[in-house]
C-alpha cells in the first residue's frame, strides 16, 4: 500500500499539490501571454486577466473545497483523541472556525480580482492569510498540549517553526504593503501589474511579494506535517432511513447502512 492510501493522507496531499499547480499554472499563462513580470508578481496579479483568472478561479475555489474537507477531518481527528480535555475542545473548535474562515476568503479571493474589485479582494486576502495564520497557531498550541502523549515532540517542533516562518513573512508583507500603499507612490498601484526596478517603490514592492510567496509556502508546509496524522483517520457515514418507502406513511424500523465517507478506493 502507498503512504497515500493509508487513512485520509490524500487530502492534505492533494491540497498542496493542487494549490501549487493553481499558482504554478496561472503563472506560466500569464508569463507567456506578457501579462505580469517574470520577477516575483503577486500571487493575485497572475489570476487577474484573462485567460488565467478563469483557470486561476475555478483551481482556487477547488482548493477551498479540499482545505475545508482537511479542516474538518483534523478537526474530527482531535476531538476523537481528546474527547474529555475541556482546553483542547475549544482551541479545536476555534481552529475550525478560523479554518473555515480563511477557506472562504480563499474563494473571495479567486473570484474577485484586485483590479476589478480591490477591496473585496483585500478583505478575502485578510481572510485567507489573517485566519489562515490563526488557524495555524491554535493547531501548533493543540500540539503543543498533545504532546509526547498523542504523537512526538518533533511534530511540534516542526509546525512551530513553520507558524515562526509564517509570522515573519506576514509582518514583512503588512509592513512593506502598508508604506507601498499609502499614497506616497502614486495612485495607480492597484492597476499597476509591470514594474520596473526605476519606478519609486519598486523596492518594497519586490519585498512585498517576495513575503507573499514566502506566506504560501510556509501554509504548504503546515499542511504537509498532517499527512502522517491522517493516515490515522477514516470517517464513515450512516444513513438512518425512516421507512422503507418515501410516502408519507408511519416509520417503521429498517436496517441501517453505515459505509466509509471516503472510501481508499478513490
Amino acid at each position: 500500500m502507498w503512504w497515500f492510501q493509508q487513512g485520509l493522507s490524500f487530502l492534505p496531499s492533494a491540497l498542496v499539490i493542487w494549490t501549487a499547480a493553481a499558482f504554478i499554472f496561472s503563472y506560466i499563462t500569464a508569463i507567456t501571454l506578457h501579462h505580469v513580470d517574470p520577477a516575483l508578481p503577486y500571487i493575485s496579479d497572475t489570476g487577474t486577466v484573462a485567460p488565467e483568472k478563469c483557470l486561476f478561479g475555478a483551481m482556487l475555489n477547488i482548493a477551498a473545497v479540499l482545505c475545508i474537507a482537511t479542516i474538518y477531518v483534523r478537526y474530527k481527528q482531535v476531538h476523537a483523541l481528546n474527547p474529555e480535555e475541556s482546553r483542547i475542545i475549544k482551541l479545536n473548535k476555534a481552529g475550525l472556525v478560523l479554518g473555515l474562515l480563511s477557506c472562504f476568503g480563499l474563494s473571495v479571493v479567486a473570484n474577485f480580482q484586485k483590479t476589478a474589485f480591490f477591496i473585496v479582494h483585500v478583505c478575502g486576502a485578510v481572510l485567507t492569510f489573517g485566519m489562515g495564520s490563526l488557524y495555524m497557531f491554535v493547531q501548533t498550541i493543540l500540539s503543543y498540549h498533545m504532546q509526547p502523549k498523542i504523537h512526538g515532540k518533533q511534530v511540534f517542533w516542526i509546525r512551530l517553526l513553520v507558524v515562526i516562518w509564517c509570522g515573519v513573512s506576514a509582518f514583512s508583507m503588512l509592513t512593506c504593503s502598508s508604506l507601498l500603499y499609502s499614497g506616497n507612490f502614486g495612485t495607480d498601484i492597484v492597476q499597476k501589474l509591470h514594474w520596473n526596478p526605476e519606478d519609486r517603490g519598486y523596492v518594497l514592492h519586490m519585498i512585498t511579494t517576495a513575503a507573499e510567496w514566502s506566506m504560501s509556502f510556509s501554509f504548504f508546509g503546515f499542511f504537509l506535517t498532517y499527512i502522517r496524522d491522517f493516515q490515522k483517520i477514516s470517517l464513515r457515514v450512516e444513513a438512518n432511513l425512516h421507512g422503507l418507502t418515501l410516502y408519507d406513511t408511519a416509520p417503521c424500523p429498517v436496517n441501517n447502512e453505515r459505509t466509509r465517507l471516503l472510501s481508499r478506493d478513490l
